[in-house]
């Protein structure tokens, strides 16, 4: 069942999602949308955008398309432009385009996977935020910065050892960059979100087979979340609400992280 929010939560604010083009990144422009921002979804595929602003505006929502590819700096630059130029500085960044790669074991990644899912997971989002911050420390605004991590970048799994550790690097460059900017005295407040298992075009294939619902199934939950689950996590952290946590590392799993399976 869908949480009711309050519409005017985030009314005024230019809010930023990479990674809109599908899966969570859709699922969260939604509902930041539907919270009364001024929503950009950002990411390669921008057909796949252009949908999804259709489908925003059609619920009364305000949003726009941007291409992003957050491993190239100069379409992240580009990307940050073009939004100043149609509706100003952007307020809240949900930093969330990612990959996962494929999963294999350790003796079997190579440099170039290693590379792929580093180069998106913690290169793209350092860039992306990085930009962010250096454009509201020009302007002399505060804003805050929502990170994508993961479970596993809280706890361990087999076989994916470069989305692990690129996870678990984001989780650190939320903290790391937290306290630079409360050190200098920047109102930029950033935070992480660390989501377990929901069901996205990415893993249904997994999940809707039997190893993948056996595997569920012997998780705390018993159950896959719902994306619904995930955004009233989403809305705290990147809101007011929020206003007195920075540095905060938020997972929404069930109880995934704290109990080995």
């Amino acid at each position: 069942m869908a949480l009711m929010f309050n519409d005017s939560l985030l009314k005024n604010k230019v809010a930023l999602v990479t990674g809109a083009s599908s899966g969570l990144g859709a699922h969260f422009s939604k509902v930041l949308a539907g919270a009364g921002a001024t929503v950009i979804v950002a990411a390669r595929r921008v057909d796949r955008l252009e949908a999804l602003v259709a489908s925003i505006e059609e619920q009364g929502g305000s949003a726009f398309a941007v291409a992003m590819d957050v491993q190239d700096e100069k379409s992240i630059r580009a990307g940050y432009e073009k939004i100043e130029a149609e509706v100003g500085v952007v307020d809240v960044l949900v930093n969330n385009a990612g990959a996962s790669g494929d999963t294999k074991l350790l003796a079997s990644v190579t440099l170039e996977d290693w590379d792929f899912v580093m180069g998106v997971n913690l290169r793209g989002a350092w860039i992306v935020a990085q930009e962010m911050c250096q454009r509201l420390i020009k302007t002399e605004k505060s804003g805050c910065i929502v990170n994508i991590s993961s479970l596993y970048g809280l706890r361990e799994s087999l076989a994916k050892v470069p989305y692990n550790v690129s996870k678990a690097a984001v989780a650190q460059l939320t903290k790391t960059m937290a306290a630079e900017m409360t050190h200098a005295n920047h109102p930029i407040r950033i935070n992480a979100l660390c989501p377990g298992y929901f069901l996205t075009e990415l893993n249904d294939d997994y999940f809707n087979a039997e190893s993948g619902a056996n595997y569920i199934k012997r998780t705390p939950a018993g159950r896959l979340g719902q994306l619904e689950e995930l955004d009233g996590p989403l809305l705290l952290l990147a809101s007011d609400a929020s206003s007195f946590i920075n540095g905060a590392l938020l997972p929404v799993d069930g109880g995934h992280a704290i109990k080995p399976i």
